[in-house]
């Protein structure tokens, strides 16, 4: 086995979300389910959106909320994964837990299909819970093996949407509470224009600006952005 379902930390996500950090916007249906999975051992879920629209988001918040009710709770993202993870999945039935991410980049992987196929129904027979991401609805998914596509849609199914522009101005704004910077209103919208308009990039634009600020010892400014932009 490559990764071994008791230590887990090599495919955890390094984020912080939490459930208070999502600004919910069009998607505070999709929230409310996630968060009803604390409260049904055995239910499942699958969410499917495009990039950017929080998936990750809430399948890492969903975690770090079932741990701190005491639940054991595990997270991995499928995304560049060789076919070898596959075996991660034997043996989380002891889990109270299980979030599965970008289930599209594996759809039509025989190998990945059958351990997702496995692990799903261990989970089930254990009542643990599932959450399942994709930026695909189910019924766009390229599955070849139709137990699986049977088994996942079982479940609640959910869709999420891409902010406005509004919306992407609160969540940069909660991402800049959580790195604990400030950042004006002229720079909020300087990169809302000037840079990539999908979440991820607006996101990784933050990022790298807090992180120009600090080496250069200089505000977060609109120059500073338009400097971090150009490279």
């Amino acid at each position: 086995m490559l990764f071994s379902p008791q230590i887990p930390l090599q495919l955890e996500a390094r984020r912080p979300d939490r459930f208070e950090d999502f600004i919910a916007g069009p998607n505070e249906n999709a929230l409310a389910a996630v968060q009803l999975l604390l409260d049904e051992p055995g239910g499942s879920l699958f969410l499917s959106g495009p990039d950017g629209s929080g998936k990750s988001h809430l399948l890492n918040a969903l975690c770090h909320a079932a741990r701190e009710r005491g639940l054991a709770a595990f997270y991995i993202a499928l995304k560049r994964l060789p076919e070898e993870a596959a075996a991660s999945l034997e043996g989380l039935r002891v889990l109270d837990l299980v979030c599965v991410d970008d289930l599209d980049c594996v759809a039509g992987n025989p190998v990945w299909e059958n351990a997702l196929f496995a692990c799903f129904n261990e989970v089930r027979a254990a009542r643990g819970r599932l959450l399942v991401s994709s930026r695909l609805p189910l019924a766009s998914l390229d599955i070849g093996l139709p137990d699986l596509a049977s088994r996942l849609a079982w479940g609640v199914r959910q869709n999420l949407n891409l902010p406005d522009d509004d919306g992407k101005l609160e969540i940069l704004k909660q991402r800049a509470r959580t790195l604990r910077i400030e950042i004006p209103e002229d720079v909020q919208n300087y990169l809302l224009k000037y840079s990539k308009r999908d979440m991820p990039s607006l996101l990784q634009a933050l990022e790298l600006l807090k992180d120009a600020a600090f080496v250069s010892k200089r505000k977060i400014t609109v120059p500073l952005a338009r400097e971090v932009l150009k490279n």
